[in-house]
């Protein structure tokens, strides 16, 4: 059992992959932390942007 867990530290074949996989879990960390801190914004511009092309007052 040892030998196995020593052959996954020292085994470099699939590190790269890895390494892209933890860069892609801290994104999306971090996308869902700005859209759970602005996304009552981001949606009252967008509601913002339809009022206007719906030709509208936006009220705000």
């Amino acid at each position: 059992m040892m030998n196995k867990l020593k052959g996954l530290v020292v085994e470099e074949q699939g590190q790269g992959m890895t390494e892209y996989a933890l860069i892609l879990g801290v994104l999306a960390i971090g996308v869902v932390a700005v859209l759970i801190t602005l996304g009552d914004t981001i949606v009252a511009k967008f509601q913002e942007v339809v009022a206007n092309l719906n030709g509208t007052a936006s009220g705000s």
